[in-house]
């Protein structure tokens, strides 16, 4: 465990606490280290909502499917990255959503109760890792906002350079990288893969963009 401490180190939950206090801390939360192999479940959609996840290695995808079987992927969780801490502020009894490895993983599972309401010791981090918590919720309740804005977009073109401009604006650069492959772009974007290849095609055709693989390039006209 004391191999990911630095990654842990970057999580939003650990913010403000030392290395030094990491297996404490890691003790008290009940913690669970899973390796997920790819395209497992870490969990599925109606199970018990008993876990914070923290991704250690690898990467995991947050989805929904609806009631056609139609899936939505929701996020791309990566290293030192938190998932599913929101159902437990929430208090619901079942997960909305799944999460499955994108990649061979391994995943940091702490007690939910643990981290709301502490162990019992009187640990003076709990506080600390409360804050933390709320303050990622917030920071990922405006990356929601990001996405509706892409949603809401009429066309599957429009969708796809609202979504290549913020990349490009949260870079501070033309050039960047995504950390989706194409369908999981077109299942972030709600849109057909096919009709997302056909654009992309388009826009490359155009001028307007450059890509290879997850590596992208955007012109200085959006040409929407």
């Amino acid at each position: 465990m004391e191999a990911y401490y630095e990654i842990l180190s970057r999580c939003p939950l650990f913010a403000g606490i030392s290395r030094e206090e990491m297996p404490e801390i890691l003790g008290c939360l009940d913690k669970r280290v899973a390796e997920i192999p790819k395209g497992d479940p870490v969990f599925l959609e109606g199970e018990p909502a008993r876990f914070v996840g923290v991704v250690l290695s690898g990467g995991v995808q947050i989805v929904r499917d609806d009631y056609y079987g139609r899936r939505s992927v929701l996020t791309v969780v990566s290293p030192g990255e938190l998932f599913a801490e929101a159902f437990v502020c929430a208090g619901v009894d079942a997960l909305p959503v799944s999460a499955f490895a994108l990649q061979s993983s391994t995943v940091l599972l702490l007690d939910c109760r643990r981290v709301m309401t502490g162990c019992g010791h009187d640990c003076l981090f709990h506080s600390r890792l409360v804050f933390n918590l709320l303050q990622g919720i917030a920071r990922k309740n405006l990356a929601l906002t990001e996405k509706i804005r892409c949603m809401s977009r009429k066309t599957t073109r429009e969708k796809l350079m609202e979504f290549l401009l913020d990349r490009a604006k949260r870079h501070g650069s033309a050039e960047f990288t995504i950390p989706y492959d194409r369908q999981a772009l077109a299942d972030y974007l709600g849109v057909e893969r096919s009709a997302m290849s056909a654009e992309i095609g388009k826009l490359k055709k155009a001028g307007w963009i450059e890509t290879s693989g997850a590596w992208f390039r955007v012109a200085a006209s959006e040409g929407k």
